[in-house]
C-alpha cells in the first residue's frame, strides 16, 4: 500500500495588487474578481511507497513547502486528489506549531495532543524528547526566548518520538549545528530501518544521494523528473549551473576579457580519447572532454587503486570554439555518489594557455592516495572557461571512470587513515605525596 498518493494536484494562491481589493472582492454581491491566481503547484502526480525515503529538490519558490503542507493537512489542494495513509509527524518551517508564549515543555504536550496522544502517553515519551533535544533548563522557558537552533532541536525531538508512520522534514535541519545535524541524520537512518516513510525536502544534494530511495525535482510548481536520486540530482545540478552561467554572462555583457596569456610550447604527449562511461553530461559545448585515464607513476593503466600509492589522472579536452581561460579538473566520488574530493588546474595555481577551435589540451594530475576505505570511487572530468570565482562550464561528465580501492593490510577505520607519527614517552611512576 502506498503511504502518499498525489493525483493531478494543483494549488494556487490569490494575489491582490492592493490590500483594499481583498475587501472589495469579499463584499461584492456579484463576486467580482479582484485578484489573480498564482499557481504554486501544477498538475503534480506521484506515489510514495510505505517505508520509502522520498526526497524533493528544487529552487526556492518551486512549491516544495506547499506540497509538504498539503501532505500534512495544513493546506488543501485547489484541484486533484491526495491520499495519506498513516500518522503524520511534520518538521516544517522554523517554529511551526509552537506557541512562542508557552514553555518548551508545554509545547511538547500541546503538539503531541494534537497528534492524538493522551497526557499519560506524552509523559512516557517526555524524557526521551527532553534528552534528544538537549536544551537544558530552557525546556521550561518560553519558546520566544529560544535561538533558531534550539527551536529545531525541540521540534525534531518531538517529531521523531511520536511514533510517526510518515515523517515530513522541510529543510529545517539546515539551521542546526553540525553535532545535532549528525545526530538527526543517524535518527533518520534509524527510522528508515524501522519502515517509517520519510518525505524530505532539502537543498543538500549530498543528503539526497545518501538517504533517498527516489527523488523528485520541482520547478515552478511542475514536476521535471522523478526517479533515481543520482540521475535527478545530476540533471538538477546541471540546470542550476547553466542558470548561474547565463546570469553571469548577462551581468558581464559588454565587458572585455582579460588579456590572453601567451601560448606555451606544446609537448608531444599522448592524448587519451576513451571515456569508459557517461552517466550524464552537461555544459555549453564550447569545449569537450575527449578522454580520461587513471595510471600509475610509470604510466601503466590501473584496474585497482592501491592505498598509499601515487596515481596519475590524465584528462584530455578539445576546444570547439575559442576558450580564453580554460580550466581542467575532475571530481572524485565515493560509492554513495557523494563528492569525496576534487581539484582543477585553477585550484592548483596553474594557468592554461587559451585554446583555439580544434586544439587539444591534456593535463596530468599526480595524486598521492591516502589509505581510503575499500569501496568504488568514480572520476568525473570537466573543462570550464573562466576563473575559480567566475566560470562557464563547457563540459562535465558524471562518473566517466570508476575504480575499486584495495583493502590495506592494516585495515582502515572510518573513511581514511591520516598519516600519523607516534611517539611513546618513557614510563614513569607517580610519586606518592609525603605527609
Amino acid at each position: 500500500m502506498n503511504a502518499i498518493e498525489f493525483q493531478n494536484v494543483s494549488k494556487s494562491y490569490p494575489i491582490y495588487d492592493r490590500p483594499g481589493n481583498r475587501l472589495t472582492e469579499l463584499l461584492s454581491f456579484n463576486r467580482l474578481k479582484r485578484h489573480r491566481d498564482f499557481p504554486a503547484l501544477c498538475d503534480v502526480s506521484f506515489e510514495i511507497r510505505s517505508g520509502e525515503t522520498f526526497c524533493i529538490v528544487g529552487e526556492n519558490g518551486s512549491g516544495k513547502s506547499t506540497l509538504l503542507q498539503i501532505v500534512a493537512g495544513i493546506l488543501h489542494p485547489s484541484g486533484g486528489s491526495v491520499r495519506v495513509n498513516g500518522r503524520v509527524s511534520a518538521l516544517l518551517e522554523l517554529g511551526a506549531g509552537f506557541n512562542p508564549e508557552f514553555s518548551g515543555r508545554d509545547n511538547v504536550f500541546l503538539n503531541a495532543s494534537i497528534l492524538g496522544f493522551t497526557t499519560r502517553q506524552v509523559e512516557q515519551r517526555y524524557r526521551d524528547i527532553e534528552t534528544f533535544a538537549e536544551i537544558g533548563d530552557f525546556i521550561n522557558q518560553p519558546v520566544k526566548t529560544y535561538s533558531s537552533g534550539m527551536v529545531v532541536r525541540l521540534a525534531f525531538a518531538v517529531a521523531i518520538n511520536v511514533d510517526p508512520d510518515i515523517l515530513l522534514v522541510d529543510e529545517a535541519l539546515a539551521v542546526g549545528d553540525i553535532y545535532f545535524r549528525q545526530r538527526c541524520m543517524r535518527k533518520v537512518h534509524e527510522l528508515r530501518s524501522r519502515g517509517v516513510t520519510i518525505l524530505y525536502v532539502t537543498h543538500a544534494t549530498a543528503d539526497v544521494k545518501s538517504i533517498g530511495d527516489r527523488a523528485l525535482w520541482l520547478d515552478r510548481g511542475h514536476v521535471i523528473e522523478i526517479g533515481n536520486p543520482d540521475k535527478v540530482i545530476a540533471r538538477f545540478t546541471a540546470a542550476m549551473t547553466e542558470k548561474d552561467t547565463v546570469y553571469r554572462r548577462q551581468r558581464t555583457a559588454g565587458e572585455l576579457p582579460e588579456a590572453a596569456l601567451p601560448s606555451a610550447a606544446r609537448s608531444d604527449i599522448e592524448i587519451v580519447d576513451t571515456i569508459p562511461n557517461i552517466d550524464h553530461r552537461h555544459g555549453d559545448g564550447r569545449a569537450e572532454i575527449i578522454g580520461i585515464a587513471v595510471r600509475d607513476e610509470r604510466g601503466a593503466p590501473l584496474s585497482l587503486l592501491e592505498p598509499s600509492t601515487t596515481i596519475c589522472v590524465r584528462v584530455s579536452a578539445r576546444a570547439k570554439e575559442p576558450i580564453t581561460h580554460p580550466m581542467v579538473g575532475f571530481m572524485l566520488r565515493n560509492q554513495l555518489g557523494m563528492d569525496f574530493a576534487g581539484t582543477n588546474t585553477g585550484r592548483e595555481g596553474l594557468s592554461l594557455a587559451p585554446l583555439g577551435p580544434g586544439e587539444i589540451v591534456t593535463v596530468d594530475f599526480y595524486m598521492d592516495l591516502p589509505e581510503l576505505y575499500p569501496a568504488a570511487f568514480s572520476f568525473s572530468p570537466a573543462i570550464a572557461d573562466g576563473t575559480l570565482e567566475e566560470y562557464t562550464m563547457c563540459d562535465w561528465i558524471d562518473n566517466a571512470l570508476a575504480l575499486e580501492m584495495a583493502r590495506s593490510e592494516q585495515g582502515t577505520y572510518g573513511y581514511l587513515h591520516l598519516p600519523c607519527r607516534v611517539v611513546v614517552n618513557p614510563v614513569r611512576t607517580m610519586e606518592r605525596s609525603r605527609g
